[in-house]
């Protein structure tokens, strides 16, 4: 076969193959834009912000199988377009899209006491005296009905009511007495305290740790002492921010881990937070990681965040608040520690969403009604334990397996 014939071979070759591709391509596509298509979508679904819902959730019925069941956006309030693709009974994968509401539907949580006072001339905005907060909007409107004079002594009553971006509404009655300045009047507080004695006698056994939390204002230490009165484990506030929000170490925290880690006890670490950004978040976790790397860290590095007086000025959603805190316990746990949340029953029950980490506990009763899941449980803030002289101690109990 000379040379021309098998140029004109190849080309015959190339044109059929090239036309049989073409031809495949044109049936495909025929099928494709022809494929049958019976998508069922439930009328009026409600969504809630933040709701679990799945693809199929939306759907009475459909002539195929999807190809991912997959988690739809629901962190946006409003009318959006969700795209999915599925296999028809004819076996073609077809591409199909629908249109969803995402609604918020909750109210903003309020704490009002049923009164409150302040003296003549108190000098900040009412409106931010109370929680106030909501699981959806950053920023809720929160204000306070009602004349009233901080200037004038007098009992006002008034109404103080929160709204949100989809205007649901909170509100609660309250009396507002505003009274003369008086000079303070000894401290009368009860200065009883509870002996880790007691707690041991009544909660170790097999599967319980007995244990402290401490800071720069239990003073001086004995760990030798502490150890020797039966304490198994110590927390350990590594630092916070200032009112400039610069990073501080705890002015103990160094002599404090030292001395424990010398005994023998275990040791955790807990960090004050003021975050109100992810980003905030981050930089936190990665400046405790940086204080702690040198040092025996045999527990949890403990996100701790109370900001419940001043709540409304760091201007949060509960839904971004959790998302901080998972910031902070993720990237820390990325570094090889264990990320813990510490956190009261009343907001573990109420504002953050449910933990993907452990729980540290603080409910200061005999016996805690809390029924979600917790590691450590802090049960007093008034505990005395030989070797912590200076002052009265948090006493915790953790269960282990």
């Amino acid at each position: 076969m000379n040379k021309k014939k098998i140029i004109i071979t190849t080309i015959v070759i190339v044109l059929l193959v090239l036309l049989s591709i073409g031809i495949y391509a044109g049936y495909n596509y025929y099928r494709i834009v022809n494929a049958k298509i019976i998508v069922i979508v439930k009328p009026n679904y409600k969504i809630e912000v933040f709701d679990k819902v799945h693809v199929k959730d939306l759907i009475v019925s459909i002539n195929g199988k999807l190809v991912k069941n997959e988690l739809v956006d629901t962190t946006e309030v409003g009318t959006h377009e969700l795209e999915f693709e599925f296999i028809n009974e004819d076996n073609i994968r077809v591409k199909y899209s629908l249109e969803y509401t995402v609604k918020d539907n909750t109210p903003p949580i309020i704490g009002v006491p049923s009164s409150t006072s302040v003296t003549v001339g108190y000098d900040k905005d009412l409106s931010n005296r109370f929680f106030c907060g909501d699981n959806y909007d950053d920023e809720p409107k929160c204000i306070v009905e009602g004349d009233y004079d901080v200037n004038t002594v007098g009992t006002y009553y008034l109404n103080y009511k929160a709204t949100d971006s989809s205007n649901n509404e909170t509100s609660q009655k309250f009396t507002l007495y505003v009274k003369e300045k008086v000079k303070q009047s000894p401290s009368t507080d009860d200065n009883t305290m509870l002996d880790v004695k007691s707690i041991i006698e009544k909660h170790k056994n097999k599967n319980t740790k007995i244990g402290i939390d401490i800071s720069r204002w239990q003073g001086k230490i004995d760990y030798k002492q502490v150890k020797e009165s039966g304490i198994e484990f110590v927390m350990i506030r590594v630092g916070s921010e200032n009112a400039e929000g610069k990073f501080f170490v705890d002015p103990m925290f160094e002599e404090y881990i030292e001395g424990f880690n010398e005994v023998g006890i275990p040791v955790g670490i807990y960090y004050y937070s003021y975050a109100d950004t992810i980003e905030h978040a981050k930089k936190e976790a990665k400046w405790v990681i940086k204080q702690i790397k040198k040092y025996k860290v045999d527990l949890q590095v403990v996100y701790d965040w109370e900001n419940w007086n001043n709540y409304y000025e760091f201007k949060v959603s509960f839904h971004h608040l959790s998302e901080i805190a998972n910031t902070f316990l993720s990237t820390v746990e990325e570094a090889g520690y264990e990320g813990m949340l510490y956190s009261s029953k009343y907001y573990l029950e109420n504002i953050w969403e449910k933990p993907k980490y452990k729980v540290w506990l603080a409910h200061y009763t005999e016996q805690t009604t809390y029924e979600g899941e917790y590691m450590i449980w802090q049960l007093c803030d008034n505990g005395y334990v030989p070797g912590v002289n200076e002052n009265q101690v948090d006493l915790n109990i953790m269960y282990v397996k």
